[in-house]
């Protein structure tokens, strides 16, 4: 069957930052960033995004436009032996990832829906607390969870024109205008100095003492919110004409995704600091616990919490048909499934994968320990090795199409990703490694023990 392209350059872009802009950026951000000492971390992750997530990205580009191929095909195509078949790693990834993502997206949904109906009226955490306890498991859970993944199945199945690149158009410069309207307002607010010093003035003793933790999570939200390590960029690169510029894409794409995430910490710090509730306490729910108890204590709190999480939701849907995206163009490339079905069988599974996520919450860990701590980091590794070591002339072959002078900036990158990339990769996915296995043998352990 005749494969799609992107109709306009800005469709791609769009794309590609609408991919990276979602939960990564505004529901995991805050609480990492607040976890990990706030400033300590923000430069931690800045420098990742700079010095890894940008060379990343050209890796992964390269490599579906060299193919026009699904992560699973493009591999097959490059490589030999055991590279031929990593790119189901890809599909692994992105499958698990997007059966979680799903149910947290529904949980923003209707936290926007109480918005509306009801205000955020739970001062008190407790009670914010005993909300979002009621939110994120139960029948209401699954019927939103199925809800979001209806939407992202429609939209993939109207295709890359009239589906993913038609709907990124209308839903990031929604996101953009309505961030910093939001900072803005954040900025009125009496907590705001406060917040501001929290999220502008790193401590490098606390990055020093406390790196093996700061690195893997820096590392795994650089990857997460810039779709690295999943197939994303593989397959929408697939869609590309010879003639554009990859780097100066790729350089566009990681700098709105990071203004993003730093846009989101001027709204959700502000607002924390000016009822005095600490940032990062809660974990995974934490965004919801603090900014509901937040919304309740503050003018306009209501209008602003519900546009909030709203915005949240339209951001996880530009970032879930991408995930999506990945999965179905492997049946379409591979098995020669039409569109349409691909899309609502592929949803279904999803869907199915992430039910056990609606009962319990520790499944929420399970799952995303997994893919954020391991599986993103290892498939950005086996693909620097691969362009690296492996197929080194047919990425600066790749790189310097659409480049009028492209000087040494070729032989520069594919060092980069040698060396550097590869390296802080391979220590990001040990300690994350280890993060994983402590979650395990105590958090699962004793979920399991206690049932």
């Amino acid at each position: 069957m005749a494969r799609e392209t992107w109709a306009t350059r800005m469709g791609f872009i769009l794309a590609a930052v609408g991919s990276a802009v979602g939960l990564g950026n505004v529901w995991r951000f805050p609480f990492i960033t607040g976890q990990y000492g706030g400033s300590s971390f923000l430069i931690t992750y800045l420098a990742f995004v700079a010095l890894i997530g940008f060379p990343a990205i050209l890796v992964e580009f390269v490599i579906g436009r060299r193919t026009d191929r699904n992560p699973v095909g493009a591999l097959r195509e490059l490589g030999s032996g055991v590279w031929s078949s990593a790119g189901w790693l890809f599909v692994v990834t992105g499958f698990i990832i997007l059966s979680y993502y799903s149910v947290v997206a529904g949980w923003f949904l209707r936290y926007t829906l109480i918005g509306i109906t009801e205000g955020f009226t739970v001062a008190d955490p407790a009670a914010a607390d005993a909300l979002y306890e009621s939110v994120s498991t139960g029948l209401d859970t699954l019927v939103f969870h199925a809800l979001f993944m209806l939407l992202v199945v429609g939209i993939i199945a109207a295709g890359v024109r009239r589906g993913i690149e038609l709907s990124v158009k209308v839903m990031i410069p929604a996101i953009l205008v309505l961030l910093v309207g939001l900072a803005a307002y954040g900025f009125t607010l009496d907590g705001a100095s406060a917040a501001y010093s929290y999220y502008l003035s790193p401590d490098f003793g606390t990055i020093a003492a406390n790196w093996t933790e700061i690195l893997p999570a820096a590392a795994g939200q650089a990857f997460f919110t810039l779709s690295l390590g999943m197939g994303v960029m593989i397959t929408y690169a697939s869609y590309l004409d010879e003639d554009r510029n990859l780097a100066a894409d790729a350089g566009i794409i990681a700098t709105l995704d990071t203004l993003v995430a730093v846009l989101v910490g001027f709204v959700v710090f502000p607002v924390l600091f000016s009822v005095g509730i600490e940032p990062g306490t809660g974990g995974p729910g934490a965004i919801f616990v603090s900014l509901t108890a937040a919304f309740a204590g503050i003018p306009g709190g209501r209008i602003l919490g519900t546009v909030f999480f709203g915005m949240v939701g339209i951001a996880a849907l530009s970032s879930a048909i991408s995930i999506l995206e990945v999965l179905v163009s492997y049946l379409m490339d591979e098995i020669g499934v039409a569109r349409v079905p691909a899309a609502a069988a592929v949803g279904a599974a999803v869907f199915l994968l992430g039910v056990p996520v609606t009962i319990d919450t520790i499944f929420l860990g399970l799952y995303d320990g997994l893919a954020y701590g391991i599986l993103l980091v290892l498939g950005s590794l086996l693909l620097a090795l691969f362009v690296g070591w492996v197929i080194p002339d047919i990425g600066r072959e790749e790189l310097r199409k659409g480049i009028a002078d492209v000087g040494g900036l070729d032989v520069a990158w594919i060092w980069v990703v040698r060396l550097p990339v590869a390296i802080v990769i391979l220590v990001s996915l040990l300690l994350g490694v280890a993060d994983y296995v402590e979650f395990l043998t105590v958090d699962f352990a004793g979920w399991l023990a206690a049932r």
